[in-house]
């Protein structure tokens, strides 16, 4: 079986925006990646219900939300909403009702846009917030992931200050604050993924190279802290940053990535719920911003920022552990990986 993989890219060297490529799941293999939309900075993108492509674009000093179709291999550009200053960093979706949210880093910023039935985007709503913490990163609000609670609610990350915050979303495509969960200061939080069963989510920071398990309760939308692990070995000095955060969708094992350590970290879920350290394997590369389970769970493919090379591993689905099988796979500036059907399990 072969199964088409878009990849998301920086565009300050040689890359020329969005990349794809196939795994091959019988021989274990992924093709070379080649360019298939011509885009600045798609840093971030996701596939909607409808085959959709939503990617992060920035352009002429404006950043912003680009929308293309991708029926049939052919990309129809559908429209983009960019403002003033730099582009987002995120992307979340909702397929019910029709949204899309975006987290700007720079800005502190939350966007929610509408998914018109000619697949164009409209903006609903803007939320800006506000605060600092004591890393020299958190000089103000960096908002680094917007997406849905398994009830429907909007989850948005603040790195700069500490906080995750819980929003209702209207009818209108509006935000209405619910909740706020104020972490550890210099915690430094990035991206988060629940449970399967709705009532745990699972936090990176990216500042503390930490990890946490929070409790999320449903009836008043809030989350509460129960456990925090390190994603690094005690004995590591030097700089290191965890990125991406994916789950399994059986809710057995969380894998998150360490940039500077270079790793990919696998934990296993215990029965209540909270994480154990099974395993810590070297990414073959430098930076890996992110990486992602394929559709049949059987591979995980990661991308080196830095290095310029993507690699894939084969998974144990039993204890989850990773088996490197093919490295420097040549990927320019990559910074997302997306496997086209694969299970929303990310948030």
């Amino acid at each position: 079986m072969k199964e088409k993989i878009y990849f998301g890219t920086y565009t300050k060297k040689t890359s020329q925006g969005i990349y794809q490529a196939t795994l091959d799941t019988k021989t274990k293999e992924v093709s070379t990646p080649e360019a298939a939309i011509s885009i600045g900075g798609p840093t971030y993108i996701r596939l909607t219900a409808q085959g959709d492509l939503l990617a992060v674009e920035s352009a002429d000093n404006l950043g912003g939300i680009a929308s293309y179709q991708t029926a049939d291999s052919d990309f129809i550009d559908n429209n983009d909403v960019l403002h003033e200053g730099a582009s987002p960093c995120y992307i979340g979706i909702d397929n019910q009702r029709k949204l899309a949210f975006s987290a700007n880093y720079h800005k502190g910023e939350i966007l929610v846009y509408r998914i018109n039935a000619d697949h164009t985007l409209t903006q609903t709503d803007q939320v800006v917030v506000t605060g600092k913490g004591p890393r020299e990163e958190q000089d103000s609000a960096h908002v680094h992931f917007t997406d849905l609670t398994p009830d429907g609610r909007l989850a948005a990350v603040d790195l700069g200050s500490d906080r995750i915050y819980v929003f209702d979303i209207l009818n209108d495509g509006t935000l209405k604050q619910v909740s706020v969960l104020k972490l550890a200061a210099g915690y430094g939080p990035r991206h988060l993924v629940f449970a399967p069963n709705g009532q745990y989510a699972y936090l990176a920071g990216e500042l503390s190279s930490q990890i946490s398990t929070l409790k999320y309760d449903q009836s008043s939308g809030s989350f509460s802290e129960i456990q925090t692990l390190p994603t690094i070995p005690a004995d590591w000095t030097e700089h290191n940053g965890a990125a991406a955060i994916k789950i399994s969708s059986d809710g057995k094992f969380v894998y998150l990535s360490n940039r500077g350590y270079n790793s990919i970290a696998v934990f296993a879920v215990q029965a209540d719920n909270q994480l154990q350290l099974v395993q810590q394997i070297s990414t073959e590369g430098d930076f890996p911003r992110d990486f992602s389970l394929d559709p049949s769970e059987e591979f995980v493919l990661c991308a080196n920022q830095n290095t310029d090379n993507a690699t894939l591993y084969s998974r144990n689905q039993e204890n989850g552990k990773l088996t490197c099988i093919q490295q420097d796979i040549p990927l320019p500036e990559g910074v997302c990986v997306l496997f086209a059907g694969e299970n929303d399990n990310s948030n």
